[in-house]
């Protein structure tokens, strides 16, 4: 039984100095004055987690940067056209792509330093689990935008688009054609946690 008790003591303290290991000082989020959360590295150095690599397979050409600033969702400002160039061992990937309108792009938020358990969306003054809102700030940061396919040159490697909120130089990781007959799914529930969240907000 002695035995017993010391092997969950021992136990019980290398759970709690990995923990510690991994925790980032305590910061205000400067999304609420009087609201503290703990911050952690995007890529955090966790013991035992195997790491997941990913190529790039384009980049965007965007007129959005940090200065500028971009739409929260591209579809707010479906009128700004963009370009993705496509590095060239991925171009023959592009063949059929122009028969589509609409295409789903996967980027990497590559200038996120940190992400937060917790965020506070515009125009709600809550804070939800980061896996409950769009935030950019968030343990893998990866971008989901649904853009209009204006054309496609297929040998170069361009294709343009409209309704993008990306900055440009951001990292391209994936393609998909946008299929209504999967990709929409009428909720009651969804709308209205949207508007409660804040996330069908222009600002």
């Amino acid at each position: 039984m002695k035995l017993w008790a010391l092997l969950l003591g021992l136990f019980m303290a290398t759970t709690v100095c990995a923990t510690e290991k991994q925790e980032i000082k305590l910061i205000e989020n400067g999304e609420g004055a009087s609201f503290n959360q703990k911050m952690y590295p995007v890529n955090p150095e966790v013991e035992g987690d195997e790491g997941i690599q990913f190529r790039r397979i384009g980049v965007f050409r965007s007129p959005y940067n940090q200065t500028t600033g971009a739409p929260r969702h591209g579809i707010l400002k479906p009128e700004t056209r963009a370009l993705i160039e496509i590095d060239r061992p991925y171009r023959k990937g592009l063949a059929d792509l122009e028969k589509f309108e609409y295409i789903i792009v996967l980027y990497h938020f590559n200038l996120t330093k940190t992400w937060s358990s917790t965020v506070n969306p515009p125009d709600s003054d809550q804070h939800f689990g980061v896996f409950a809102t769009r935030s950019p700030r968030r343990p893998n940061p990866i971008g989901f935008s649904v853009v209009r396919l204006e054309a496609v040159d297929k040998k170069n490697g361009i294709i343009i688009i409209s309704g993008i909120d990306a900055f440009d130089g951001t990292p391209v990781l994936d393609i998909k054609p946008y299929l209504p007959s999967v990709d929409v799914v009428p909720s009651e529930k969804n709308t209205a946690v949207e508007a409660e969240l804040g996330h069908n907000s222009e600002k």
